[in-house]
C-alpha cells in the first residue's frame, strides 16, 4: 500500500458483518484521520472454536459487499486464507511488511478485548508494532491499566446490534432489515447463511464435520445412528435424537483454554467435580452452543446433552437414548461392560442404563478420579426403578 500514511485494521469475524462495525471503523478512521480501514475477518481465531463461525469465504465476501461504497475501506484475505490458528501478532507482522517503514498502523478493538489484551499472543511486542483504538459505548469505565501508552478511546452511540443477534433473528425468522447493509442482508438470503431450524440438522453436521477431529466426527455419526434407532424402539422423537446425538460431543474437542473461555462466555457455574475434571464441563459448553448458536430451545434436547456424559435420577426417555447411544456407538473400541450395555440397549431402558451407569462408573474409579454425584444418584435410582422401589 504506497503512499499510505495511516492505516487502521478492524479485526473481528464478521459473522455477520453489520453497521455496528461500519459506524466504528468510519468514526476511527475520521478521529485518527487514517487513509485506509483494512477490515480483516478472521480466519481460526484462538479464542473461539470454529463451530461458531460461518466459512470464512462467506464472511470475506459479505465484508467485501458491506464496504464496497466507502472508497476508504478495503477487505484483506491474509486470515481467512492462512492455515492453522490466526493470531493478530502474527497479522499485524505481515501487514507491516507490506507498508512503507513510516506508515502509522491502529487496530480498532472493543474496550472489553483490550482489557484482556494481555493474553493475546506476544501482547508487548504487539502494543510496540501498532497503536489501540478501543471503540466503548458511553459510560463504559475506560481504564486500561498496564498499557504502554494509553488507547485512543472512541465513545459510540449505543447501537444495539449484534452479530448473534442478527443469527438468532434469521433463524426465528424475524427482520434483519436496517441492522446491516441491504447487500449483506440479500448475500445471506441467497445463501441460506444462519438458516431457521428446519435445515438445522444440515447445518449442524456440516459445522460439525469442519470443527470435530476425523475420530470425533466418526464417532459422532455413530452416536446418531444408535439415537435414531433407540428412539424409533422407545418412542422417543427421531428429530430431536438426532438433534441431540450430533450436538453432543460438539465441544468434545476444544482445548482446555477454549472451554475456559466458553465457561466466561455462557456464564456455565460448574460444580467442584467438574471444575476438577475439565473434560466433563464439555455437555454443559455443548448444550449453550446448541442454545445459543443453533438456536435450540427444546429443553429436553438441552438436557439430554448436559447429562450424556454422567447422567442423572428420572431422565427423560430422549435423555436415556442418547446418554445409551453414545455407550453402544459402534466406533468405540471395547470396554468392559460394553457387550452388556449393547445386549440391554433394545431389550429395556431401564437395564441398558444401569449397565451403562456401572460402566462408566468403574472406568472413573480405575483412573483413580472422583466419580460424579449424579452417576452415583442415578445408578441408585435405576437399580430402584427396576426392581419397583
Amino acid at each position: 500500500m504506497p503512499d499510505t500514511k495511516k492505516i487502521a485494521i478492524m479485526g473481528g469475524t464478521f459473522d455477520p458483518i453489520h453497521y455496528g462495525h461500519l459506524a466504528a471503523a468510519e468514526n476511527a478512521r475520521c478521529r485518527i484521520g487514517a487513509d485506509k480501514i483494512l477490515f480483516i475477518p478472521s480466519g481460526s481465531p484462538p479464542h473461539k472454536d470454529n463451530l461458531l463461525v460461518t466459512g470464512g469465504e462467506h464472511r470475506y465476501l459479505m465484508c467485501a459487499l458491506a464496504t464496497a461504497g466507502n472508497p476508504h475501506f478495503y477487505v484483506s484475505r491474509m486470515e481467512i486464507d492462512r492455515a492453522g490458528v490466526t493470531y493478530t501478532i502474527d497479522t499485524v507482522r505481515e501487514l507491516r511488511k507490506t507498508v512503507p517503514d513510516d506508515t502509522e498502523l491502529f487496530f480498532i478493538t472493543g474496550a472489553d478485548a483490550l482489557a484482556e489484551i494481555f493474553s493475546w499472543k506476544e501482547a508487548e511486542t504487539l502494543l510496540k508494532l501498532c497503536s489501540f483504538v478501543s471503540v466503548t459505548r458511553p459510560g463504559y469505565d475506560k481504564s486500561f491499566d498496564g498499557l504502554p501508552a494509553k488507547p485512543l478511546v472512541l465513545d459510540m452511540p449505543a447501537l444495539d446490534i449484534s452479530s448473534s443477534d442478527i443469527r438468532a433473528r434469521v433463524r426465528r425468522g424475524q427482520p434483519i432489515s436496517y441492522l446491516l447493509p441491504g447487500a449483506v442482508e440479500e448475500y445471506i438470503v441467497k445463501h441460506n447463511l444462519y438458516t431457521p431450524t428446519d435445515d438445522i440438522v444440515a447445518q449442524i453436521n456440516r459445522r460439525i464435520k469442519q470443527t470435530l477431529s476425523e475420530y470425533r466426527y466418526r464417532h459422532t455419526l455413530g452416536v446418531c445412528d444408535a439415537a435414531v434407532r433407540l428412539a424409533a424402539r422407545y418412542g422417543a422423537d427421531r428429530d430431536k435424537a438426532t438433534v441431540a446425538a450430533l450436538l453432543h460431543d460438539c465441544a468434545k474437542d476444544m482445548s482446555e483454554d477454549t472451554t475456559y473461555e466458553y465457561i466466561k462466555r455462557f456464564g456455565i457455574v460448574l460444580d467442584d467435580i467438574t471444575a476438577g475434571q475439565i473434560g466433563l464441563a464439555h455437555p454443559h459448553v455443548g448444550a449453550e452452543i446448541a442454545r445459543c448458536e443453533f438456536g435450540i430451545d427444546d429443553s429436553d434436547i438441552l438436557n439430554a446433552i448436559r447429562c450424556h456424559t454422567t447422567g442423572r435420577e428420572n431422565m427423560s426417555v430422549l435423555e436415556q437414548v442418547l446418554y445409551i447411544a453414545d455407550c453402544i456407538d459402534v466406533n468405540r473400541e471395547y470396554y468392559p461392560g460394553l457387550e452388556t450395555i449393547r445386549e440391554a440397549a433394545f431389550v429395556s431402558l431401564e437395564k441398558a442404563m444401569i449397565a451403562g451407569l456401572r460402566a462408566n462408573i468403574a472406568y472413573t474409579e480405575n483412573k483413580a478420579k472422583p466419580v460424579h454425584p449424579s452417576s452415583l444418584r442415578a445408578l441408585e435410582f435405576y437399580n430402584k426403578s427396576e426392581r419397583g422401589i
